[in-house]
């Protein structure tokens, strides 16, 4: 395939995205190898930190590859401006519907109120960023040794979705101590308690010592947060390394959050585009339409049509729907202010439940499938419950004891399950990597029978 063809048809495809008002940062396209591409998927971002577990996902996704499951044409990282990757291995009208399905993601990350934020406080640059950090993680294996970083990543990266994006990235340590309490009474009141403090410096009304604020002084969700802060032992690299994960996971949230309306939106404007796109021969429109239909079929086919979604045809047609019955400006509307929880309440109507075979089913002792029911608020949690708090355990930090012992809370009354506790047991023996106290955390499980786990301290 021409290297400038397929480029010269790309140029002319932001040039119609620009008449049909699409506005984004701009876009750097590049060729990349298939191997690369799959790199990208695995890691999440074209250079990160080395581990394991991205070894252990790569020979996953190979196996799926070879075995025809899986194909990757693009990868897309919202900035300014954005990168978007396209596996050498594409044909020129792969190639010409992935650059108009791209602009679609780069209109959304542009304008989408998560999106936007997150880059705000992440930054436009979180490739170079990310780069940054894998470079001090290789200085800090030279300086501390392989087996010492990698045991803080597994702890790092086990925690990679607990953080608190309702709180902000950059964020201060809590107050020291209690705040004054409010001095009942008239101003005559107050003079005489400020008399008496002045009297008795350092001290609060009253003559009473200032009270230490137990720490969290309220249930923290932030984990890497917290122990990148609290934990009593950790040297300033090892910090800077928990940190340098939770920066991340704040880039990665909105494309977990909106993987449904991101994708479809990218896919209505793939196939609105290529529509008007009046500058390509015919063959090559063909072509890409072809293309176009395996992108935004459901995964599954014939009887197992509603028991796999995919969120490139889910959210195809759930804005295909909006636009019809609303308009674009309202879909635009939508884009700004919605994640995929509000964007499949709000839209993914009974009707477009029943055009696209969706209900909720169970798997039966002998493997047959048995259709639970098609109430259609039934059907939104089960397709969004996957999704809650980034798809983690709703898990906080509690109390510190005096004895340093760390409280853990999972909070399974909002979750609706328990944990495992084998692979609870494990992310706490890597907490207990970092706290280097014990740690405890009360959950259930699956049966909702009340459990406490339990992790001692580990040696550095």
């Amino acid at each position: 395939m021409s290297e400038d063809l397929w480029q010269q048809y790309a140029a002319r495809m932001e040039q119609l995205a620009a008449r049909e008002g699409l506005t984004y940062y701009p876009v750097e396209f590049e060729r990349v190898p298939d191997s690369f591409m799959m790199e990208i998927a695995i890691y999440g971002l074209p250079v990160r930190m080395p581990h394991w577990s991205f070894g252990v996902r790569y020979m996953y996704q190979l196996v799926q590859h070879r075995m025809g499951h899986s194909r990757l044409f693009e990868v897309v990282f919202p900035g300014n401006p954005g990168r978007a990757y396209l596996a050498s291995g594409n044909g020129l009208a792969e190639n010409v519907l992935v650059a108009a399905h791209v602009l679609g993601h780069a209109d959304f990350s542009h304008n989408n109120g998560l999106f936007r934020t997150s880059q705000e406080q992440v930054g436009h640059h979180i490739v170079d960023q990310a780069a940054a950090h894998a470079r001090r993680i290789a200085d800090a294996i030279e300086a501390y040794g392989q087996q010492r970083v990698e045991r803080l990543l597994d702890a790092a990266l086990a925690l990679e979705q607990h953080i608190d994006v309702d709180q902000p990235l950059q964020r201060p340590r809590y107050p020291e101590f209690l705040a004054p309490r409010e001095v009942p009474g008239g101003d005559f009141a107050k003079r005489f308690a400020a008399l008496d403090a002045a009297a008795d410096s350092g001290t609060e009304s009253y003559g009473r010592q200032r009270q230490r604020a137990p720490v969290p002084p309220r249930p923290e969700r932030d984990l890497l947060w917290f122990l990148a802060n609290y934990a009593p032992e950790l040297e300033d690299w090892e910090r800077d390394v928990l940190l340098a994960v939770r920066e991340e996971s704040f880039y990665f949230y909105p494309v977990f959050a909106c993987q449904i309306m991101n994708e479809g939106w990218a896919s209505y404007w793939h196939a609105r585009l290529l529509r008007e796109a009046d500058f390509l021969p015919s063959r090559l429109y063909v072509d890409a339409i072809k293309c176009h239909s395996d992108v935004v079929r459901p995964i599954a086919s014939g009887d197992q049509l509603a028991l796999n979604v995919n969120p490139y045809h889910l959210g195809f047609k759930i804005w295909e729907s909006l636009i019809e019955r609303h308009g674009l400006t309202a879909a635009r509307r939508a884009v700004q202010e919605d994640d995929d929880f509000s964007f499949v309440r709000n839209y993914l109507t009974q009707d477009l439940a029943d055009e696209l075979e969706l209900f909720r089913y169970k798997t039966l002792p002998d493997g047959r499938v048995e259709v639970v029911d098609r109430d259609l608020a039934a059907l939104h949690e089960a397709l969004l419950a996957p999704k809650y708090n980034f798809g983690a355990p709703r898990v906080a930090a509690k109390f510190v004891r005096t004895d340093g012992t760390l409280e853990l809370e999972h909070d399974h009354t909002v979750d609706g399950r328990g944990l495992d506790p084998e692979r609870a047991g494990k992310v706490l023996e890597y907490l207990g990597a970092i706290w280097r106290r014990p740690i405890e955390l009360h959950t259930t499980d699956g049966q909702d029978a009340a459990l406490k786990l339990r992790a001692e301290p580990q040696a550095a």
